[in-house]
């Protein structure tokens, strides 16, 4: 597709497509394998976020097309109470590689669906129904989960659900609890968040849902120990942990589950993005007890595509490649030649205030100065509009931050890295000059 065509895909597109999120990109997608897309003018562009952080094996892998194109002509969609084979398959997979006693799994379609059902089951079970979620959350965009999201996209759309409380966000580059010695304060800043929780509460506290790491909130890392203490905070008052990992979930963080670094195993685990690997599938794990009390209160969370076999059968291609092509290990292993490039980066630019995360899941904290910290996502834009046209794809994160999500798929190759590294220092150069 090029010339006229182009020139009618756009018309085309600006009469017909609703703005979700911003501006669209200036390019036509045509094609996707491995780790890099194709557009319409033939451009090979490397995949620096994995699609929406979800193509953790690449575009089109061979072993996730066979499964795809077989289960898509043999069994695709049922009635959502008609199980079938790869629906257990998958569950039984997941509850043999789940942290601590998470044995049970609903299949959905979307993180935002996973979330709304551990919401959803948390407030059954414990009668209450209060949810404390991180001040750079980002859980969905339905009810439960957008009023569980702190990040951006709260202006305008009325009042969310009642009960929601907020817990300062652990970013350990510019939190207020960073003392004169740069030493990041991070059990004062928890303290203090609890007191404020504990002021606002009604006596309903239900449950507390965090990601391991903030992606979307710009790769916020809690400090080792940080979860485990925010797990005691929860215990303390008898409420319900639940641990987002749809985008640190299945090995991106160089371990299979992010939690597993902390050794803070909650009571639901939601999954969604590299579950998939870019096919619609997620899905929210708890215990027996509380399932098992859920169920005796009647629990519902029924949609079209609960338990669809197709996508179920992916799934469980996705993790049966991950674990024997052992892609926590290898993302643990890329991630820190990735990190040690971007800090490489940090040493010749200024404005690169802050290098941050783990494995394949980094942040590149853009400012205008380093003493003030002051974000700059104007010059964010800049770098990754220049990205784009030295042929990558990049991620800013929203908010007013000048923060890139760096996220390549676990089968990058080294070379493919060092390539991602050189084009940022080139997009740099020519946005600062």
């Amino acid at each position: 597709m090029s010339g006229n065509d182009d020139g009618e895909f756009w018309t085309k597109a600006r009469a017909h497509l609703v703005r979700y999120g911003g501006a669209f990109s200036p390019l036509i997608a045509e094609s996707a394998a491995g780790n890099w897309f194709t557009d319409a003018d033939g451009r090979r562009i490397l995949d620096f976020t994995s699609g929406q952080m979800s193509a953790i094996l690449g575009h089109s892998h061979p072993e996730i097309v066979a499964v795809a194109r077989r289960w898509v002509g043999e069994l695709d969609h049922l009635y959502s109470t008609v199980l079938s084979r790869p629906v257990v398959e998958l569950a039984a997979l997941i509850a043999e590689i789940a942290p601590g006693a998470l044995q049970r799994v609903l299949l959905v379609s979307t993180g935002g669906e996973s979330n709304e059902a551990a919401l959803r089951m948390a407030k059954l079970v414990t009668g209450r129904h209060e949810i404390i979620a991180m001040s750079r959350s980002w859980h969905g965009v339905t009810g439960g989960a957008a009023s569980a999201t702190y990040s951006s996209s709260r202006r305008g759309y009325g009042p969310g659900l009642p009960g929601a409380l907020v817990l300062p966000a652990p970013d350990a580059y510019r939190s207020r609890f960073i003392d004169s010695r740069g030493v990041y304060d991070w059990q004062a800043e928890l303290d203090f968040g609890f007191e404020l929780i504990d002021r606002q509460s009604t006596g309903a506290l239900a449950a507390c849902i965090v990601e391991p790491i903030l992606s979307s909130g710009g790769v916020l890392e809690p400090p080792e120990g940080y979860m485990a203490a925010l797990a005691e905070k929860c215990r303390e008052r008898d409420m319900q942990l639940i641990f987002d990992e749809a985008q640190t979930g299945l090995g991106r963080t160089g371990n299979l589950f992010a939690c597993e670094r902390d050794g803070v195993a909650p009571h639901y685990l939601t999954l969604s993005k590299t579950l998939g690997a870019g096919l619609p599938l997620a899905a929210m794990v708890t215990t027996a007890e509380i399932e098992d009390r859920a169920a005796e209160r009647g629990y519902l969370f029924y949609t079209t595509h609960a338990s669809d076999p197709l996508p179920a059968a992916v799934g469980v291609k996705v993790i049966e490649v991950i674990l024997r092509e052992r892609l926590a290990e290898r993302a643990a292993e890329l991630g820190q030649r990735l990190k040690s490039g971007l800090q490489a980066l940090q040493q010749r630019y200024e404005c690169i205030g802050d290098v941050r995360g783990r494995g394949l899941l980094l942040g590149l904290d853009l400012v205008k100065d380093r003493r003030s910290k002051t974000p700059d996502p104007e010059l964010a834009q800049r770098v990754a509009r220049e990205c784009l046209a030295l042929g990558m794809m990049t991620s800013v994160v929203r908010g007013g931050f000048g923060i890139f999500r760096i996220a390549p798929p676990l089968t990058i190759a080294p070379d493919e890295i060092d390539l991602g590294l050189e084009i940022f220092g080139q997009a740099l150069a020519r946005a600062v000059h």
